[in-house]
């Protein structure tokens, strides 16, 4: 038997890779992402550098993990997820030792966005690139999106696990301690995982039956089509996000109490997974454009409805949970829309130039709901306001 049969034989299967790399997004997700915003107000507490401070690192993170993500695209075109998504654990966590030893607001600022070039190379966009490679456009692209919808299935369970991990050890350790620790699980979890269970390589393009080029990335960036979908996308997702990620004072501002809206937060989380589930549902007509323009369109009604009705309590979580539900159904719309628009090939490195802005507007999301409020004198007038960014996305959506 030759070595590349007995390769194959000790190969994990199909079943057994998505388990793994299903795993390695909660883990990944829960530590990379969540630990800090868990983390935040015990890190602001003890250091006298205030809670938006610390925040504004974390963000400094995520536009790091934006810019890195057109790079990290391009490597996993080129060279395969295992390395890359291998190296890409160890990056994050030496991030979180790096601000577990920070002492400064710029050590700390810097030492985040090394966890942001981490990111880059293990959540969702580098998942994507990896699924769309490994089954490209099989069964007319079923196998990918019930592939997707599996992974961030599992990725949404990632601040149920590790919220409370996370505020458990603050309980018994101090913060500095806690990152360390945490990065400790990161490494032990998806290091393993990822260097077992990913491809080394890609098949050449002749034996995989891929015989046409990757399309250009500058060609297709100057058409109009990837602006259409580029600013479509950017104003549905600035809407949603700027809205569920002020649903605290939102519904406090309409009279729940505190802890009957940070419940209504809590279940919009968990109307994420639902949505995940929505886009499995989602017209799948002969123009990529019908998810896009449902997504859009349902975004519209639900962030006006939160905005406008003025209770009772249960209506209003309920009106939450739809939000989360489209936006879960948003985050796969588009990882999927490079490619329904121009295939699999070069995904990574054209998905990487589309996601990097809308990475970028999102990870302001949690400043962009309190500054609009100040700015038109209340959150639901913001509502609206965001709203009317989802009707901008639903009219571009034709066109993208």
């Amino acid at each position: 038997m030759s070595g590349r049969a007995v390769a194959a034989r000790r190969s994990p299967g199909p079943v057994a890779r998505l388990a793994a790399l299903s795993v390695g997004q909660v883990v990944s997700w829960g530590i990379l992402y969540y630990g800090l915003i868990v983390a935040a107000p015990a890190v602001a507490a003890d250091t006298g550098w205030g809670l938006p401070v610390v925040m504004l690192c974390f963000s400094a993170g995520l536009v790091a993990s934006a810019a890195a993500g057109i790079v990290v695209g391009r490597w996993l075109d080129d060279r395969g997820p295992r390395l890359v998504m291998t190296l890409g654990s160890l990056v994050g966590a030496s991030g979180l030792a790096m601000a577990a030893a920070a002492t400064t607001v710029p050590g700390f600022a810097a030492a985040w966005v090394v966890v942001g070039l981490g990111q880059s190379a293990v959540l969702y966009q580098a998942a994507f690139t990896l699924l769309t490679r490994r089954h490209g456009d099989a069964q007319g692209g079923g196998a990918r999106r019930r592939a997707m919808t599996v992974v961030t299935l599992a990725g949404g369970l990632a601040s149920t696990a590790f919220a409370p991990l996370t505020a458990a050890l603050l309980g018994v350790l101090d913060w500095r301690t806690t990152l360390l620790v945490l990065a400790v699980v990161l490494v032990a979890f998806t290091t393993p995982l990822h260097w077992w269970s990913l491809e080394r390589s890609w098949p050449a393009r002749e034996a995989s039956g891929e015989h046409a080029p990757p399309p250009s990335v500058a060609a297709v960036l100057r058409t109009r089509r990837f602006w259409m979908l580029e600013v479509a996308m950017i104003a549905v997702a600035a809407a949603l996000y700027m809205v569920t990620l002020a649903a605290i004072p939102l519904l406090t501002e309409k009279g729940l109490t505190y802890e009957l809206a940070a419940w209504g937060l809590g279940l919009l989380g968990a109307g994420q997974v639902a949505g995940r589930l929505l886009y499995v549902a989602l017209p799948r007509a002969a123009s990529p454009w019908v998810p896009l323009a449902t997504t859009a369109g349902l975004a519209a009604i639900v962030l006006a409805l939160l905005s406008l009705v003025p209770g009772p309590p249960w209506l209003l979580i309920a009106i939450g949970v739809a939000a989360g539900a489209v936006r879960g159904a948003q985050t796969l719309v588009q990882g999927s829309a490079v490619v329904e628009r121009w295939g699999p090939r070069g995904y990574g490195a054209l998905n990487g130039a589309f996601a990097a802005p809308i990475t970028a507007v999102t990870a302001l999301g949690p400043a962009l709901g309190p500054l609009l409020a100040v700015a038109t004198g209340s959150y639901a007038a913001m509502g609206l306001l965001a709203a009317g960014l989802a009707l901008v996305a639903l009219a571009l959506a034709r066109w993208s």
